[in-house]
């Protein structure tokens, strides 16, 4: 499991960057419309779905359950940016509604990763920080839905920007285990 995250690395970084330019895109247009969010938040989604699946295709001798894992987890994001570019013209509402359960889903895989991953890397708590964040804000937007299309975009921008971070920082941190790995494979050689 932990040679699939030390080999694609990079693809975690990649997931990390792209929900932060998505965070700051939101804040810098904060009276975006729904439909552009829809067509942005569905662009996103269908891109990190695809990174995600492609994490667990990359290595087949990784354990099943962290392909699958993964695999689920791009699924979902794959399910839901096509979600939302066949309707486009759904109401704030309904966009909350599928933000908040897929942020529910993500974050539940992503913390149930970082707990099994929790005995063989040191900062796993990277990964379930990104996945405590993703619960928090479908459980707020769940519990707050009528809060407007600006509070949306700032909640949504908000997490995106969190969890952006958490992917980056543990991606780096999986860079640094793969360099050190292969600093001691070559000094045993």
């Amino acid at each position: 499991m932990l040679e699939l995250l030390v080999q694609r690395w990079w693809m975690i970084v990649l997931r990390g960057a792209l929900a932060v330019l998505f965070g700051l895109l939101a804040i810098v247009w904060p009276d975006i419309t729904v439909l552009a969010l829809v067509l942005l938040w569905g662009a996103y989604t269908l891109v990190d779905g695809v990174a995600a699946v492609g994490i667990g295709l990359a290595n087949r001798a990784a354990p099943g359950e962290l392909r699958l894992i993964y695999g689920l987890l791009g699924v979902a994001g794959i399910a839901v940016g096509v979600i939302t570019f066949l309707w486009p013209q759904i109401t704030a509402l309904v966009l909350l509604v599928i933000i908040a359960l897929w942020a529910l889903v993500a974050g539940v895989l992503q913390i149930a990763a970082a707990i099994r991953l929790r005995k063989v890397i040191d900062n796993e708590w990277f990964l379930g920080l990104t996945g405590a964040v993703c619960v928090i804000l479908g459980v707020l937007l769940i519990v707050q839905p009528a809060t407007g299309a600006l509070g949306l975009v700032i909640a949504i921008a908000t997490f995106a920007i969190v969890w952006g971070v958490g992917l980056i920082m543990f991606g780096l941190r999986l860079r640094t285990l793969r360099d050190s790995i292969a600093h001691e494979g070559a000094r045993t050689s």
